[in-house]
Order: structure tokens, then sequence, then C-alpha cells
């Protein structure tokens, strides 16, 4: 962990923990969650986290601030879509996504949990 950087600093009060290799914080505020997820320079969904959560593509969807780092988000229709810091980003619901260059992608995000579809008025697959 490079504690230099701010942005991979430890934060303080999250619930911490580390799954498919990502560095996930939480803190509970209100009935929304903000997060903080750090990818690691290599990730991608379908490699790390398929195996573990058992779905063929991510299912949630995801809205926050992409803080440092480039993303790119594909989906099934052959729609690819690029996030570089900084940036705001919205993603649908049935992506894979990976972690592109040499450095660390870190989101910042907000969810309602398994309500965050409805609640933010996303859809529930992507589509153009």
């Amino acid at each position: 962990m490079n504690t230099s950087d701010p942005l991979l600093s430890k934060l303080n009060g999250a619930e911490s923990r580390e799954i498919g290799g990502v560095r996930l914080e939480v803190v509970r505020t209100g009935a929304a969650r903000v997060k903080r997820m750090i990818y690691p320079a290599g990730f991608q969904w379908s490699k790390h986290m398929k195996p573990i959560v058992g779905t063929d593509l991510c299912v949630h969807a995801h809205v926050g601030f992409l803080a440092k780092g480039h993303i790119q988000i594909s989906y099934p229709d052959g729609c690819t879509i690029d996030f570089i810091a900084p940036q705001v980003l919205s993603i649908d619901p049935g992506h894979d996504g990976a972690v592109i260059g040499d450095e660390p992608a870190v989101v910042i995000e907000f969810d309602f949990e398994s309500d965050t579809v409805k609640r933010l008025g996303m859809p529930e697959r992507h589509k153009h």
C-alpha cells in the first residue's frame, strides 16, 4: 500500500476488505454507501472476479468518480467505454471491466446496494 498517495492510503472509519485483488472500503451514510475501490494494474473483472462471484458479467451498476487511472468497460453488444481520471462514471449492469496501463485505478462510488439501479434510475442492462 502506497501511503504517500492519499488516494491509496488507509481510509479511516471504513469497513475494509479485499476481493479478487480489489481493495474495497465502505462507509455507510444514511441509506447509501460511499465506497472507495482500488483496482490493481492488470485487473480484469472476467479474470479476477468472475470465478469468485460466478456470473458471466458484473451485474452491478456503478456511479461515481474515477479519481486515478484508466478503466475500460465492455458490454456484450460490442460497446466499449474508456474512463480516464479525473472523470465521472456511470456503468450499467452487465459489463466486463479492465484496468488499462500500469497504475491502479481508484473509483469513488455511491450506491444503494441491491437498490442502486432503481434508486438512481439506471437501466437494468446496457443499451444504445
